[in-house]
């Protein structure tokens, strides 16, 4: 009797064993077909529609811009005469992001064409010329081109920031320590400083034929291009933009 309640226990955790393996078999081949739905690109009237919109828009970034647009997960899209693209409000325009797709629909003819809107997943990739450290650079040292070397990448995949033109790290000083090969990102820079708290400077305006300066002294540090207050000897608090040559520029 024991003998024959071994065996009926051995055959159920068998016969549970292999339904759990048929279950997780199914489950890994519906997950696996959702997946392939997921990243189905998206075909028909709507997609040379957004290619074109997404082109515009990113028409002022850096290096090679490539679109992939994928079928939504809600499916194909309802017929539209006239779609009307945009991007939601702060959404980043590389990487992944859903544009947003709007039918306002005709309600002209016989057969009435309805509103809607949908968002539609895409990545946008820029393959672009960034900067890396050549060499472990400590906080406070003043970068030259000696300390960079380009790289090619999908800025997509690298921190929001990265410079991409060499001017825009000529002259700064680290402020925090970059590893080598880190990208180097405007976060962690800061440009020279050219004025200091405390010092006499010369105020000028500038306009059609014609030039105002006066004396001020200058109320924080600054570096070239940033905005500064300066109170004149009158007492007057002036702001302008400090300049590579230790003068301040005042607005026109």
């Amino acid at each position: 009797m024991h003998a024959t309640l071994f065996r009926r226990s051995r055959f159920a955790r068998r016969l549970a064993f292999t339904c759990l393996q048929l279950i997780a078999a199914a489950g890994f081949s519906i997950s696996s077909q959702a997946a392939l739905a997921r990243a189905a690109e998206l075909s028909g009237y709507a997609k040379p529609v957004i290619e074109q919109f997404l082109l515009a828009q990113a028409s002022g970034l850096p290096g090679k811009v490539s679109i992939r647009i994928d079928t939504p997960m809600s499916g194909a899209l309802p017929a539209c005469d006239a779609l009307e693209p945009f991007l939601p409000n702060g959404a980043r325009l590389w990487g992944r992001v859903s544009v947003g797709l709007r039918c306002n629909g005709d309600k002209s003819g016989d057969a009435a064409t309805p509103s809607w809107t949908r968002y539609i997943p895409v990545y946008v990739a820029v393959v672009a010329n960034y900067y890396v450290a050549v060499h472990p650079i400590n906080a406070g040292d003043t970068l030259s081109a000696a300390d960079i070397e380009v790289r090619q990448g999908d800025l997509s995949a690298l921190p929001r920031g990265v410079i991409t033109n060499p001017q825009q790290a000529a002259g700064m000083i680290a402020s925090n320590r970059i590893a080598l090969g880190a990208p180097l990102r405007l976060e962690l820079l800061r440009g020279a400083t050219v004025i200091q708290q405390g010092q006499n400077v010369k105020v000028q305006s500038q306009g059609s034929g014609f030039v105002v300066s006066t004396e001020g002294r200058a109320m924080t540090n600054a570096a070239a291009g940033v905005t500064i207050q300066v109170k004149t000897q009158a007492g007057q608090m002036l702001s302008g933009v400090a300049r590579a040559d230790g003068s301040v520029e005042l607005p026109n």
